[in-house]
């Protein structure tokens, strides 16, 4: 069986958990089928991987390019039994190219552009066509894989034309020993640089925030939660990438402010290596996801993965993931239901995450216990060769 993965990240460019998720489930599946991975972002030399620049150079309009990019992939894709397309960014290939060469297309859904109306912001008329594009895979696939049940019941919701029998649930997955915490002399003294070239001191509690700065991600709300938390507590945000110039400058505005008034709030603006985050999260007591709207949350298994309990919000596919008491602390939330996931008492939602937070970093054995119950969660029902099989018998099943 050859199967051609249709994604818009592939390493070295990697800016979110889709692109985490492509890549390891391109190296799990070559264990059993042919793959070949067709990306964005332009050459590779990794063999079975084609990166494409865009077509005749693009037009200079960023969802335009998307499909400037989509097209000559899907061309492509002649040989192929199936194609496997990741996010709206590579959709339309996976779409285009089933029908030019007669081949079943399966689509994994990360996200959805009708629960993420705030992007808008960032793609103005652009958005309508990413709606599009997706709306139109979506219709036309012959399989979709959502990465939680919270991510199905989305699906169907908001493309009620879709046949429920085609969508299909298998989580995200993760790799427990990449992200184990620093167990040689070796990885530890890189570990204690790292932590000390950021300023983390190990020794008072910390808060680790994960994420892109997006609308989606909760970031401001979190933020504000961290007024009240107690002011020996430290905040390490390793926060990038902002969808827009109107959020960079809320959160810029934000962290400012909390600079102001305490010590301890670390901002890493760049994309760090893993190895160097995986020491950051491990210099840190818990791990926070104050998300609005999250289909499962790769971050959250990632810091279990290394042993951190997760206070995390009560949406989308996290409930799947953590589980409240046990691994970490979910915070309920009344969410507008208009795609948006903005919180209808914002006060409320602020007060219960600091309370969580708080809670948990003042408790470090329960932390620690909870922390180490979330690393055997990750080993035990997440690991990528029980997400690979998974998949092929998706792939199976289509093909009959």
């Amino acid at each position: 069986m050859r199967v051609d993965i249709l994604t818009r990240e592939y390493p070295p460019h990697i800016y979110g958990g889709a692109g985490v998720h492509v890549t390891e489930l391109a190296a799990v599946l070559r264990e059993h089928v042919d793959v070949r991975v067709r990306a964005f972002d332009g050459p590779r030399d990794e063999p079975g991987v084609t990166g494409y620049d865009a077509l005749g150079g693009g037009v200079g309009d960023a969802s335009l390019d998307v499909l400037a990019h989509n097209l000559p992939m899907a061309k492509d894709c002649g040989g192929a039994d199936l194609v496997h397309s990741h996010t709206w960014y590579a959709n339309m290939a996976g779409h285009l190219a089933a029908r030019l060469h007669g081949i079943p297309h399966v689509l994994s859904a990360h996200s959805l552009e009708p629960m993420r109306p705030w992007k808008a912001e960032q793609l103005g008329g652009g958005y309508r066509v990413s709606s599009w594009i997706e709306k139109t895979a979506y219709e036309g696939a012959d399989g979709i894989i959502a990465v939680s049940d919270g991510m199905r019941k989305d699906v169907l919701r908001s493309y009620p034309e879709v046949d429920p029998g085609k969508v299909h649930v298998v989580h995200n997955g993760i790799d427990v020993d990449a992200w184990a915490a620093p167990a040689t002399d070796e990885a530890r003294a890189h570990a204690d640089a790292v932590v000390a070239e950021h300023g983390i001191d190990p020794d008072r509690p910390a808060i680790v925030f994960v994420g892109r700065i997006t609308r989606q991600k909760g970031l401001p709300y979190f933020l504000k939660a961290v007024e009240r938390l107690p002011q020996d507590v430290q905040v390490v945000l390793c926060a990038g990438a902002p969808d827009t110039k109107e959020i960079a400058a809320e959160v810029s505005g934000a962290v400012a402010t909390l600079q102001e008034t305490r010590d301890g709030i670390v901002w890493i603006e760049r994309m760090l290596p893993r190895a160097d985050l995986v020491a950051v999260l491990d210099a840190c007591t818990t791990f926070v996801c104050p998300s609005v709207y999250e289909p499962l949350g790769i971050v959250n298994l990632e810091a279990m993965a290394v042993g951190l309990p997760v206070v995390a919000t009560a949406t989308g596919g996290i409930p799947e993931v953590v589980v409240d008491g046990e691994i970490g602390t979910l915070v309920e939330i009344d969410q507008e239901q208009d795609g948006t996931g903005t919180p209808r008492d914002p006060e409320a939602f602020v007060s219960d995450l600091a309370a969580a937070l708080t809670a948990m970093v003042s408790d470090v054995d329960r932390a620690k216990a909870m922390g180490e119950a979330g690393r055997r969660r990750a080993a035990e029902s997440f690991s990528w060769e029980a997400i690979g099989e998974r998949t092929l018998s998706v792939y199976r099943s289509i093909l009959g």
